[in-house]
């Protein structure tokens, strides 16, 4: 028999933050029948040895050699056998409770994908900007419990595979770039998909202390700020929006750039909360492909791996 649910976790290079990822998942206490799929995206297959070692009935792993974290999802739907679909990435850590508050939800409002709350665990208090670091690799919108207008990232999240447009609806033209789940929620906005909020199934994202650093999140807050525009063009090629946004993201620039060269120059507390908001308003206005940040597959090919 099939089980009810897959919690997909696909790893690039870190099988210590993929086991603990997946043991968080195999100690879930749904009621509902329930697999762990382990997804190696690494070409060099670093992961299989270690990720196999867990030895439990109800885990598969898949080598994916296709590095991207489109292809990596893809992979891991292709492998799942459940009409319900929970994604977790590598490095978040599920409570006991995560997978039944959003089935919960899901069963509450017939929501086609349900999102929960991710909360930052730094592995090392930094020296400086620490409240920043633990919002930015957060997600606490504070919705009420229920359905909602609009979406997030995949990880902490339950999807219905019926509502998916395609077996392996993630872009691989995302590859590198990210924003696949974007990408995919986007279009399921647009044919009439419901999204839902879970407050209480939440889970813990332990960044790897690499990441913890200026440098990263304003690489990637500039990433996110090309979102809207490049999603829009992606999409439908819709010129009005690309510029609506493209309008919105000079000025944010502008007003934040005159901010964030006040807050340097008085070494503000919370400083890199405004250097975040300018370098977003500039993300908006060159999201050109050709200038896309690069933070997955073969981006990372050249790297070591790493807890």
């Amino acid at each position: 028999m099939s089980p009810a649910v897959s919690i997909i976790i696909p790893t690039f290079r870190r099988p210590a933050r993929a086991l603990a990822a997946a043991q968080s998942a195999l100690a879930q206490t749904c009621s509902a029948d329930f697999e762990v799929v382990l997804v190696d995206n690494d070409p060099a297959a670093s992961a299989m040895a270690p990720l196999r070692a867990l030895c439990d009935t109800r885990v598969t792993v898949v080598h994916e050699p296709e590095a991207g974290v489109a292809s990596a999802r893809n992979a891991g739907l292709r492998i799942a056998r459940g009409e319900m679909i929970a994604f977790l990435d590598d490095d978040e850590i599920a409570p006991r409770t995560w997978l039944a508050g959003l089935m919960r939800v899901q069963r509450l409002t017939g929501a086609d994908v349900v999102f929960g709350p991710v909360r930052t665990k730094l592995a090392a208090p930094p020296q400086d900007h620490r409240e920043y670091f633990e919002a930015f690799f957060a997600r606490e919108p504070h919705h009420a419990e229920g359905l909602i207008r609009t979406y997030y990232g995949c990880g902490c999240s339950l999807i219905r595979r019926a509502a998916l447009p395609s077996a392996e609806p993630f872009s691989s033209k995302r590859n590198e770039i990210g924003g696949e789940d974007d990408l995919l929620f986007q279009e399921m906005q647009a044919k009439g998909a419901k999204f839902a909020w879970a407050p209480d199934a939440w889970v813990w994202e332990t960044p790897d202390p690499s990441r913890v650093t200026l440098a990263y999140t304003l690489r990637r807050a500039f990433a996110y700020g090309q979102g809207p525009a490049a999603n829009a063009w992606a999409g439908q090629r819709n010129v009005a929006v690309v510029a609506f946004w493209m309008a919105v993201g000079a000025a944010q620039a502008v007003v934040y750039g005159a901010a964030a060269l006040v807050a340097c120059l008085a070494r503000t507390r919370r400083r890199a909360i405004v250097y975040r908001k300018c370098v977003e308003g500039a993300g908006k206005v060159l999201w050109f492909p050709f200038i896309k940040p690069r933070f997955y597959g073969l981006a990372l090919a050249g790297k070591p791996a790493t807890a």
